[in-house]
């Protein structure tokens, strides 16, 4: 099924890059600071969202009385000092190289900055991989439609024959805006049962594309 697509587009956090208790971790640690209460893995699941200023005011902070701009700024200053405690999902290397080997170009669309996105995708040894790579120009997590559209414009292939992979809801909007396919993956920021409710195709694991028919 995978052969008929000519270049896949990659989102990096949640799908490739497994941070999601680390992204727990800095939430709850932000809103204990604030007095409110702290998430559990499920209730943070349930409520992870894009643009994630969304997300923090279902966890409970008030930007009323302080800014999000305040609050977003101390959680990504944790993040970038603790990045390296975060892993790439079991099979990642064999996945993208597997695709690689089959003559599919590889992208990468994040709400990440783009300067540490660049930086982290490097130290992984992922770099060869991606025919571009592409994120903010800040660190606040906005939507990625705005850069989705200029990725577009530059891979040489129909829209029917580009897939979007992700593990958000988020991810499978974008795909309807830019009018390609999605798959996404639900061992990520977003529950299985959220992920089901968009009618995208959901897969357990990024392993199940080389084991699945989705695949061969």
């Amino acid at each position: 099924m995978i052969h008929k697509f000519k270049h896949i587009i990659w989102d990096w956090n949640g799908t490739l890059l497994n941070d999601t208790a680390l992204s727990l971790n800095i939430i709850n640690r932000l809103l204990k600071k604030k007095n409110l209460k702290m998430l559990s893995l499920e209730d943070y699941r349930h409520i992870f969202d894009f643009p994630v200023k969304n997300y923090y005011e279902k966890a409970g902070f008030n930007f009323v009385e302080y800014s999000f701009a305040e609050v977003g700024k101390e959680w990504m200053d944790e993040y970038e000092i603790r990045k390296k405690e975060t892993n790439l999902f079991e099979g990642t290397n064999e996945v993208l190289d597997y695709i690689s080997s089959l003559g599919i170009e590889q992208s990468v669309l994040s709400a990440y900055s783009l300067h540490t996105l660049i930086e982290i995708i490097n130290e992984h040894g992922l770099t060869r991989y991606f025919k571009n790579i592409t994120g903010l120009d800040h660190i606040y997590a906005t939507s990625k439609l705005d850069i989705g559209r200029e990725l577009i414009t530059k891979i040489n292939a129909p829209n029917s024959e580009i897939l979007l992979i992700g593990d958000t809801t988020h991810d499978y909007d974008v795909a309807n805006d830019l009018g390609i396919k999605c798959i996404l993956i639900s061992n990520g920021h977003q529950s299985r049962e959220r992920l089901l409710l968009s009618g995208s195709l959901v897969l357990n694991d990024i392993r199940e594309l080389i084991k699945s028919s989705v695949i061969n």
